[in-house]
């Protein structure tokens, strides 16, 4: 990007017998300390150049200049703008339109550094410089509409799996509070099952090892007198004749 850096020595319609020798020599010690690249020491000599005559065209433009070069382009910008909207030399108004439009582009404020390359254009068509950062500045409005694009196209997407993680996420929980549900029924029923087993463990009588045995004894004794019982009805008493007679 190309910018003005020459500093304004002789305009068209400066009343040199308005000034006095006071605002000419800050103007002068501005420039020297502006082309050595002291940039705050030439802000205040211009300053103190305005000081003695706020009407100076050369220190107002050159303090524009000094600002820019410190990054301050909101400052410059305002300058440059002021001096526009003077009736000045069409050539310096040129320089004016063609430094704001610098100031604008470096605040990436680019449809209106466009604007006012436009202006400078009119006034000066021929100038390069001012042609080539006209050109700079509509390729990086180009590329910051890209990326504007680009960047709501990446925050639809992000909004979309965000939707869609929120509803897997959803679904899991919902899977979770089910298996949850279901492990919670089944310990029911274990627990239930386990309740009716005690309860019935405790209804049962318990009866010791040698009650059991007295038991089984009694039986077998019960088995042996019925067996004694059954052999006597089976086998005849004595000689008996059991024949009828006719």
């Amino acid at each position: 990007m190309k910018f003005f850096i020459s500093i304004i020595l002789s305009l068209a319609l400066i009343h040199n017998l308005g000034f006095s020798e006071s605002p000419k020599k800050f103007i002068r010690e501005g420039n020297k300390n502006y082309k050595d690249g002291k940039f705050i020491d030439a802000e205040v000599q211009y300053k103190k150049a305005l000081e003695a005559d706020s009407n100076s065209l050369k220190a107002n433009f050159n303090l524009g200049n000094s600002l820019y070069k410190q990054g301050r382009f909101d400052e410059s910008g305002s300058i440059y703008q002021n001096l526009a909207s003077q009736n000045i030399d069409k050539d310096v108004l040129a320089k004016a339109y063609h430094n704001l439009g610098n100031s604008l582009l470096k605040a990436k404020k680019y449809s209106e550094s466009i604007d006012a390359y436009k202006r400078s254009l009119r006034l000066k068509p021929d100038d390069v410089d001012t042609k080539y950062n006209l050109e700079y500045a509509r390729k990086m409005l180009i590329q910051e509409q890209q990326q504007k694009q680009q960047n709501q196209k990446n925050q639809q997407n992000k909004d979309k799996q965000d939707q869609k993680q929120n509803q897997n996420n959803q679904d899991k929980n919902k899977d979770n509070k089910d298996k949850n549900k279901d492990n919670q029924q089944s310990q029911a029923n274990n627990q239930e099952q386990k309740q009716d087993k005690n309860q019935k463990n405790q209804q049962e009588p318990k009866i010791s090892k040698e009650d059991a045995q007295r038991m089984l004894n009694a039986i077998r004794n019960d088995e042996k007198k019925v067996q004694k019982d059954v052999r006597k009805l089976l086998v005849p008493q004595g000689n008996r004749n059991l024949q009828k007679k006719w």
